[in-house]
């Protein structure tokens, strides 16, 4: 009788392919790059800088690493030569005065028609999740979806809501993470919102490349748990032994990092909610984690070692 391929099993539809993975040194496109090499895949990490920790970790791993900057598209063509798979982290464009739309679709569209120029056969793109009533959310990413999907074969889409390491803390936002017990953010305290661990868009990642057909054409929104603020700073000072409390940043102050922000904000206090239907994804990937199973995997140990200083 068959078995299905478990999660370090080299699954046959890896033979013959190298998946290139943009952002390898960061979240989404390093937790991707790992699941894929642990799965046997050959995978070419494109990273701007050789030499970091992160690189040395994916070489570690049996990744190939290839130079590309996406501001130098000339660099994209020889980093993709020879693959025949790519996932797609988007070339984020992000500063004090909030996203530049244009230059992240510039980049995009850079990657696609190199990706295209490669015969790269099948693109899994990595946006940002949408909201309900909010078609034109991260035009950048709407953007470089959209062309990509002009110009590949086969393209699927998962647009991941808010990561579970954000708890951590996330550079350049000027918001999130733990600061002297608290958790400041966004949201109203006592209505749920979505969250993901980035583990899981890596699994979503490695079974739409294992299973192309199926996923082929499809956007996923992804999301693992949806807790109030209050409950999930409730269930993390649980874990890791720490009495935290939640506060929603005033209209003043999310304006006072950036009008994009403020924008952000006033959205969701008008209804406005991801919308990942968590239970049809538990259908397609049956062990994907809530912010629990997150903190008992790895989350609590890096939090006490952040906050604390303890492993």
């Amino acid at each position: 009788m068959a078995t299905e391929p478990t999660i370090n099993q080299a699954p046959d539809a890896a033979a013959g392919r190298t998946v290139a993975v943009t952002g390898a040194t960061g979240r989404q496109g390093g937790a991707t790059a790992h699941r894929l090499l642990a799965g046997g895949w050959r995978v070419r990490a494109l990273i701007r800088d050789k030499t970091s920790p992160a690189a040395a970790a994916l070489t570690d791993a049996g990744a190939e690493l290839a130079f590309a900057d996406f501001d130098d598209p000339a660099s994209l063509a020889p980093a993709l030569e020879g693959t025949t798979d790519l996932f797609a982290v988007p070339p984020a464009a992000y500063g004090p005065a909030g996203s530049n739309h244009e230059l992240e679709f510039t980049r995009g569209r850079a990657l696609a028609d190199a990706a295209a120029a490669a015969g790269v056969r099948h693109v899994v793109f990595t946006g940002v999740a949408s909201t309900s009533g909010d078609a034109f959310a991260a035009p950048g990413k709407r953007r470089t979806e959209e062309y990509l999907r002009e110009q590949l074969p086969i393209v699927t889409v998962l647009r991941p809501v808010r990561f579970m390491t954000n708890y951590l803390g996330a550079p350049g936002i000027g918001l999130d993470g733990i600061v002297d017990g608290v958790h400041r953010h966004l949201f109203p305290p006592d209505e749920p919102f979505q969250i993901i661990a980035l583990e899981d868009i890596a699994e979503f990642a490695a079974l739409a490349f294992e299973q192309p057909e199926r996923f082929a054409g499809r956007t996923l929104e992804l999301a693992g748990d949806d807790l109030t603020p209050v409950e999930a700073v409730a269930v993390i000072g649980a874990a890791i032994g720490v009495e935290l409390r939640y506060e929603q940043l005033t209209h003043d102050e999310a304006a006072a990092l950036n009008p994009e922000i403020a924008a952000l904000r006033q959205r969701w206090i008008d209804g406005q909610r991801w919308h990942a239907d968590i239970e049809a994804l538990r259908v397609i990937h049956p062990g994907l984690r809530t912010l629990t199973d997150w903190l008992a995997e790895s989350g609590a140990a890096a939090l006490r070692a952040s906050l604390l200083g303890t492993d």
